[in-house]
């Protein structure tokens, strides 16, 4: 778990400035998380199943990325809410990314289960 949270915060500093960085750009806010999420899945997986969970190789990849697409649409969904609601994009996605890292713990270590030390 604290692997996984050291990474992570990695993860969510990198995502996050792409988001930040797309929406000063002039980005909608549905595709700046696009973009974050398409250019943090291949990193994400390498340092995840590397870093955290100690595997090589891209065999875990396919679950990893139907995981991926149910966090983006959670987080997706969440995020047009909350603008709706009145929140600015870049508030909305801060507010969310707690949320959205308990949600990747939960479905990712499922996906990427600690190696068995023989």
């Amino acid at each position: 778990m604290i692997k996984f949270l050291l990474v992570g915060l990695l993860n969510t500093a990198f995502g996050y400035a792409v988001f930040l960085v797309a929406i000063l750009l002039g980005a909608p806010p549905q595709m700046a998380l696009v973009l974050q999420f398409c250019l943090g899945c291949l990193w994400n997986y390498v340092m995840h199943a590397r870093l955290v969970f100690e595997h090589d190789g891209y065999r875990q990849m396919p679950l990893y990325l139907l995981a991926y697409g149910a966090i983006y649409s959670v987080n997706a969904l969440a995020l047009a809410a909350i603008i709706r609601a009145g929140a600015s994009a870049l508030l909305a996605q801060a507010l969310l990314t707690p949320l959205i890292a308990v949600l990747s713990y939960l479905l990712i270590s499922k996906i990427l289960k600690p190696r068995e030390i023989s």
